[in-house]
């Protein structure tokens, strides 16, 4: 399992150790994770990458950090659940920052204290958010009959009071939002590859994924660079697109301290 990791992501040895720690086998030592790599021809990340490189794509080249893009999605249920969960995400198109929250019903009112938290949490100045027609957002279709969104939703007035402009996916169309669902699509592979004994462990679980995502694995559309690079970067370029500097979580910088202390402040939502 790692060796298509480490082609997919090109993620350097200690990176890929974390990873591979986290989420697949805790005993694994870095040098028995190298002598696989050597095993099977992949220890030299240099000859892993691209000939030539992959051209930017256009769509969201010209986006300055603050276009986020957000969407809902169920959770499976556990067995000390009697409902099912949903979690929100938002995405920054330019510097590709995530950003979660488990909500237990997917209302307007969520919505809204969703749309709070990320605003309180984003380093940068929220100024659009793209979201579908769901319910929760948009008063835009009723029924099976369209209309034009009136304004006076309440995640609409939220974003009229936070000065975000709130626009909206074509009906039927969720490539639309295809940042956000390629993120989910992660999410999920980490959902299918782990056995959660509660809802708090799959919680946890989902926040761990979303720290190593944000600050640790380099994506090719940020020119290898971890989402949190690409926004501290943007900071230093664009500080009047910010509200805050960007910060990784308190403490030292390894992927132990941080965990442990994630489990010591996480309550359930």
């Amino acid at each position: 399992m790692v060796v298509p990791l480490r082609r997919l992501l090109l993620l350097p040895l200690d990176d890929l150790l974390a990873v591979t720690r986290e989420f697949l086998n805790p005993d694994v030592s870095r040098s028995g994770l190298d002598r696989c790599l050597r095993r099977h021809g992949v220890s030299n990340l240099k000859a892993l990458l691209p000939k030539t490189p992959a051209e930017p794509h256009k769509a969201f080249k010209a986006y300055e950090p603050g276009f986020l893009h957000v969407d809902v999605k169920y959770l499976p249920q556990m067995a000390d659940e009697t409902t099912r969960r949903y979690l929100c995400v938002a995405i920054d198109r330019a510097t590709r920052w995530g950003f979660v929250r488990i909500m237990p019903a997917k209302t307007a009112a969520n919505a809204r204290r969703f749309l709070r938290d990320l605003s309180r949490a984003c380093p940068i100045r929220i100024s659009k958010i793209l979201t579908d027609n769901g319910k929760e957002f948009t008063d835009r279709l009723f029924a099976s009959r369209a209309r034009a969104a009136s304004g006076s939703h309440e995640f609409d007035r939220l974003c009229d009071e936070l000065g975000i402009e709130h626009r909206l996916t074509p009906p039927k169309s969720p490539q639309t939002n295809g940042m956000v669902e390629r993120f989910n699509g992660r999410r999920a592979d980490v959902l299918k590859t782990n056995r959660f004994d509660s809802a708090l462990d799959l919680e946890q679980t989902l926040m761990r994924y979303l720290i190593l995502y944000n600050t640790q694995l380099p994506q090719s559309a940020l020119g290898s660079r971890t989402p949190m690079q690409a926004m501290k970067d943007g900071h230093k370029s664009h500080p009047h697109l910010f509200v805050k500097s960007p910060r990784n979580l308190p403490g030292r910088d390894s992927y132990s301290n941080r965990f442990e202390a994630l489990g010591r402040c996480l309550t359930p939502i």
